[in-house]
């Protein structure tokens, strides 16, 4: 069975994992990223790479690597990254001069969906959809079988449709009432501020602002806190919004949750799943199953692994005998 470096460069920290075309991770790294200028995460990620390579038994056939920001996946530049602020970076290129393997980069959350799809919650279905809820939102879309990918390299950007254009929180985009900043993790910590005026005796208070987090709110919330309800009930509620507008563009059997906010699970869908079915007009409502995502934080490298080893972000569907 052949192996490939799938990696997952996120905004704090990179992780390489030594992935086999089952799926299945054998050994996985961690680095955190202590400087976002672009040279040095490329000697971050090929510091985590080594490791990874170093720790495979058998011979690696590729590297993969998921990228977060508008990639070009047949260069591997990265044309836009706001997390890191990179303009046009050629990530693939200065990669390829130090590793012997081939080395292909995509988007991260399109790398995730690849590697949800084939080894996860979307097992089965021809119609997919996959959205991280962290930081912001990203996702991605199969149709028919088929990874969906996009003109200029941007399908599946859903955190950046508007749901509350005249009274939403301000996005990072600069855009109002932008879905990712209602219902990312950040969105449910600004529904917690929003809110806070009419709790303030709540327990979410005593602490600095910067320290709440959304998973703080999530179990405050799962444990009956009074605020934590009323921010999560907002939160839910823009999340549904979001939701309904993702089966009227692209009519998916499934939806996955993943990233951070995922974690709740039923507590989560089931706080979704009645409203998505009512906002739910022109498809047969109640057709699509959301669920969790299954890969968990290891979504992203298993997609980057299996696009490492079929040549490009493929579906089974795009690659036979694979």
């Amino acid at each position: 069975m052949r192996s490939a470096i799938g990696i997952d460069l996120g905004g704090s920290h990179v992780t390489a994992g030594v992935v086999g075309e089952d799926g299945a991770i054998r050994a996985q790294y961690e680095q955190n990223i202590e400087n976002r200028a672009f040279e040095s995460v490329v000697e971050q990620i090929a510091a985590v790479a080594k490791q990874a390579i170093g720790a495979a038994s058998d011979e690696i056939a590729a590297i993969g690597i998921g990228s977060p920001g508008n990639v070009d996946p047949e260069s591997g530049h990265v044309r836009y990254s706001p997390n890191f602020g990179w303009s046009d970076v050629p990530l693939g290129e200065l990669l390829r001069k130090r590793f012997s393997q081939p080395v292909l980069v995509g988007n991260d959350a399109r790398c995730a969906t690849l590697g949800e799809y084939e080894f996860g919650i979307g097992q089965g279905s021809m119609d997919f959809a996959l959205l991280t809820l962290g930081t912001g939102i990203g996702g991605g879309v199969v149709g028919a079988g088929h990874l969906l990918i996009g003109y200029r390299f941007g399908a599946g950007e859903f955190g950046h449709h508007q749901i509350r254009p005249t009274d939403g929180f301000i996005c990072g985009c600069g855009k109002t009432g932008c879905f990712e900043a209602q219902a990312s993790g950040t969105g449910l910590i600004r529904h917690a501020f929003a809110v806070a005026p009419s709790f303030p005796r709540s327990a979410l208070l005593d602490m600095p602002r910067e320290k709440l987090g959304s998973k703080k709110i999530r179990k405050a919330a799962q444990a009956g806190d009074d605020h934590a309800l009323a921010a999560w009930k907002n939160y839910t509620a823009d999340l549904a919004i979001g939701l309904a507008n993702v089966i009227a563009f692209v009519n998916p059997e499934t939806i996955a949750l993943g990233g951070g906010v995922s974690s709740a699970n039923d507590f989560l869908v089931a706080a979704v799943q009645s409203r998505v079915d009512e906002l739910t007009t022109m498809v047969p409502r109640a057709t699509t199953r959301i669920g969790t995502a299954k890969l968990g934080n290891d979504a992203g490298q298993v997609g980057a692994a299996t696009m490492a080893l079929r040549g490009g972000l493929k579906t089974r569907q795009d690659a036979p005998g694979v």
